[in-house]
């Protein structure tokens, strides 16, 4: 299990949120974009591309991905 601490991020000119959360937490999958927007209150409202300055709160969350076994004999 791997936990990434709260911080902030500020954007910079050009940066999209996708790309904020993968290059934080390493992918955008299991809701951590959806986990971001949760956190900051009209984030969301914001143009896709995001202004410089924008202070974003990157939450803890679980990177860890369940894992799945499946038997392949008998």
């Amino acid at each position: 299990m791997t936990a990434v601490s709260d911080l902030y991020f500020v954007s910079s000119e050009g940066d999209v949120l996708d790309q904020v959360v993968a290059a934080h937490y390493g992918d955008t999958l299991g809701g951590k974009v959806e986990a971001v927007l949760a956190a900051n209150p009209g984030l969301g409202a914001l143009a896709a591309v995001l202004d410089p300055g924008v202070r974003i709160l990157l939450p803890d969350l679980d990177t860890s991905e369940p894992s799945e076994t499946a038997q392949l004999w008998g």
